[in-house]
């Protein structure tokens, strides 16, 4: 069972939503125990991915687990995230964002992207993601650049949207 944390998922309108991060830089042991926290409390959400500025933190560093919910736990950690390519080819899905709850969305994105990344040991990789981990990449990267799943949504989308963000609003 994951343990709770104090730290709330941030949820839209916050204007530190619409922030962008900080590089991270070399991880230490500061950035290992942000990385634990943001896994806790996107595992307690339940969610498949948690970037830094939906808890406040504003830096360039995300969480993501694809599979859990299907099975075994693969947690990742991305710090400092670029992409590196993206194919032509798309993909559209439907996404939901812990910062937007009961606003899913059908977003297009690149079916394949390729990201330059810092593990927690400090390495730089590059790593190519298809079918659903690379819509998770691109939703968690987007979030480091203040940018959320309604700015991917055409006008009458974005509409039909409007109950559900007006709940959010009232929060």
């Amino acid at each position: 069972m994951p343990e709770p944390s104090d730290r709330p998922i941030l949820l839209w309108p916050d204007p530190r939503l619409r922030q962008v991060a900080a590089p991270v830089g070399t991880p230490g042991p500061e950035i290992r125990a942000l990385a634990d926290e943001m896994l806790r409390i996107m595992y307690a959400a339940p969610g498949r991915g948690l970037a830094g500025p939906q808890i406040g933190e504003m830096r360039r560093i995300f969480v993501m687990d694809v599979a859990w919910k299907e099975g075994t736990p693969e947690p990742r950690v991305l710090i400092d995230p670029e992409i590196a390519a993206a194919s032509a080819e798309t993909a559209t899905r439907s996404e939901g964002c812990l910062s937007l709850p009961g606003a899913p969305a059908e977003v297009t994105r690149p079916a394949e992207v390729t990201l330059r990344f810092t593990t927690l040991d400090g390495a730089r990789v590059e790593e190519t993601f298809t079918g659903f981990a690379a819509a998770c990449v691109q939703h968690e990267r987007d979030h480091l650049d203040g940018i959320l799943i309604l700015d991917h949504l055409a006008e009458e989308a974005r509409a039909a949207l409007a109950p559900a963000l007006a709940a959010l609003d009232s929060r």
